[in-house]
């Protein structure tokens, strides 16, 4: 499976991360599902109606990337991100950018370039609750694995 095959899943939970070895990652998502059961929203004293959870798809597969190498990484909050017109990007909840303020981030701060190690990307994974940047010169390894 390749990162590309991602790009259209939407609604995602991010669940970890670990280096298995010195400057490698990897990553855990799952998908989500709806909840049937209705719960009644309030604003104030006020109901909206029913609204309904989004919870981690236990019956799904985890997925995992695994990234050999990388130039830089972020976990965010997601509370604490917005919208920006600057970054242009393709994918939905997994998603490659061409411009982005993470890559402006990784220019400035670091001698990484097209010489060394070599071109780049920028792999965003927008999840509930997070926000994940990957800037690596190699494509990751990705697979999905049973959950224990």
């Amino acid at each position: 499976m390749k990162y590309e095959d991602l790009m259209d899943i939407k609604n995602i939970f991010f669940l970890g991360l670990n280096e298995p070895d010195c400057n490698s990652l990897s990553l855990f998502f799952s998908r989500s599902k709806v909840c049937d059961i209705p719960e009644p929203l309030f604003i104030g004293d006020k109901s909206v109606g029913d609204s309904y959870s989004v919870d981690i798809d236990e019956k799904s597969p985890i997925i995992q990337i695994d990234f050999e190498s990388y130039i830089g990484y972020s976990v965010l909050n997601e509370s604490f991100t917005s919208w920006d017109d600057y970054q242009v990007f393709s994918g939905k909840s997994f998603r490659v950018y061409s411009k982005s303020r993470y890559q402006d981030f990784i220019s400035v701060g670091t001698f990484a370039s097209e010489d060394y190690p070599g071109p780049f990307k920028h792999y965003g994974i927008v999840c509930y609750h997070h926000i994940i940047d990957v800037v690596a010169s190699q494509d990751p390894f990705v697979k999905e694995v049973e959950r224990r």
